[in-house]
């Protein structure tokens, strides 16, 4: 128990770094993640891939599905994922129940199939949650890709939902990982707090602890917070339990920039990524090779150069906008670099949802707002495609419109609702929005923005 609790009128310790549910923190798009995850794993969506940097609430979000799915999936939860190809099996089949004494591999996958099959013949769904996936040998990563296989005529039947750092990025970019590559049909990415959302989060945890009345912590004591934790929620609890104690030891009941460095001075926190200034005389050492050429045609392209457009699949396709001659009402949202179009296989919904797009812009008139529910990578099709699923239930459906854009740098997707003559008429309808799609900070926008 925490020196401190009676000190600042806690019930609990409120920053502990062990996942605890009843700290689950639903704002900065964790919540409509947590929704996307179930509704995705309910669908029999595949192989599901959540990505997110050290400490920034993977395994939380992975025991809060545990929780939240159905009473009719079954869960299989896999921490350890160094295991070997057979350990794996036998990890499985101990937890379905199965016996594996003396079985050769196939003989254990078939059983692992009939127990399968067995389930989903009385209903039930079998989810295996792997954590920190990345860490996975190759040949591992294999036997996940063959269990995915594993399905009846119509439906698979084992759901499978990957949680990694960044690094599987990286891994399944290689070209002996392209098959398990384009088995998974949802990415999830978990993105740091922002700043606006550190104290959010810090009250949150605080008042789930029990803590009531203001804050312990000065505005400049988050801010700073925010600064050196890098939006990490693990970071965020180090820094908030440290200072809380730092500031018992000296009989303080308020928490400032002080505590905060002496906290930070204790972590020794690692830069998230670290950055390093471009040295010119390596720079025109190297002028002739393959790299430097390759950045500066790269920068010559954002400054002009022009490319001629992507190609691709039409699914792939689909939502991009092509200039009609004599029409300039479309916004121009694909007129961006071919790398930042990439092939993704979208979700019958966000197709359906980006037609709706383009029937809707031709006529919108440029001084009409519609509220933007939603943007986030493209990447991360699970997250659009359970967005929508909920905002269909909750909204009307023929209002709600997805559009894809590069215009910014990067390859996302906005989701947007409505069409109305003012700012004002926007800003009210949005107060009259379920408060779950509230959750993902809605704004007015004016059409003129898109073009």
């Amino acid at each position: 128990m925490s020196l401190y609790l009676e000190h600042f009128s806690l019930h609990e310790p409120p920053f502990r770094i062990t996942p605890h549910t009843d700290f689950f923190f639903s704002g900065a798009n964790r919540g409509p993640t947590l929704d996307a995850l179930i509704f995705a794993i309910t669908q029999d969506e595949g192989i599901v891939k959540v990505i997110g940097e050290v400490g920034s609430g993977k395994t939380m979000l992975c025991r809060m599905l545990l929780e939240r799915l159905p009473a009719n999936v079954e869960t299989l939860y896999l921490a350890n994922p160094s295991l070997s190809r057979q350990e794996i099996l036998g990890a499985i089949a101990d937890e379905l129940g199965i016996p594996t004494d003396g079985k050769a591999t196939h003989s254990q996958i078939r059983a692992l199939q009939d127990a399968l099959i067995e389930r989903y013949a009385a209903g039930k769904r079998v989810v295996l949650l792997i954590d920190e996936a990345h860490a996975m040998p190759t040949e591992s990563l294999e036997e996940i890709r063959l269990l995915s296989n594993l399905e009846s005529k119509a439906n698979k039947l084992l759901q499978i939902a990957l949680f990694a750092q960044p690094e599987l990025d990286e891994r399944l970019a290689a070209n002996d990982m392209r098959q398990l590559r384009e088995r998974i049909t949802q990415h999830f990415s978990l993105a740091p707090l922002k700043p606006q959302d550190v104290a959010n989060y810090i009250d949150f945890r605080l008042r789930a602890a029990g803590h009531h009345g203001p804050s312990p912590f000065t505005e400049p004591a988050i801010k700073l917070i925010a600064e050196i934790s890098e939006g990490l929620s693990r970071r965020i609890n180090i820094l908030a339990d440290k200072a809380l104690l730092a500031a018992y030891a000296i009989g303080k009941h308020q928490v400032d920039s002080a505590e905060i460095q002496a906290a930070a001075k204790d972590a020794h926190f690692s830069p998230l990524q670290k950055k390093s200034a471009l040295n010119p005389k390596s720079l025109l050492k190297g002028v002739a090779s393959a790299g430097l050429i390759a950045l500066i045609l790269l920068l010559a392209f954002q400054f002009g150069s022009r490319i001629s457009p992507p190609t691709g699949t039409p699914d792939s396709l689909a939502n991009k906008v092509t200039p009609t001659p004599g029409k300039n009402l479309r916004p121009n949202l694909a007129t961006s670099p071919p790398e930042k179009i990439a092939v993704i296989r979208f979700g019958p919904l966000t197709r359906q949802h980006f037609a709706q797009f383009d029937t809707w812009i031709e006529q919108a008139p440029h001084r009409h707002y519609f509220i933007q529910l939603l943007a986030t990578d493209a990447i991360n099709t699970g997250e659009i495609e359970g967005f929508l699923a909920r905002a269909a239930e909750a909204l009307n459906p023929e209002e709600l419109r997805a559009y894809r854009s590069s215009l910014s740098g990067r390859d996302r997707v906005g989701i947007i609702y409505g069409d109305f003559a003012s700012r004002e008429a926007a800003a009210i309808a949005m107060q009259t929005l379920p408060e779950t799609i509230k959750a993902a900070q809605p704004f007015p926008r004016q059409v003129s923005r898109l073009h």
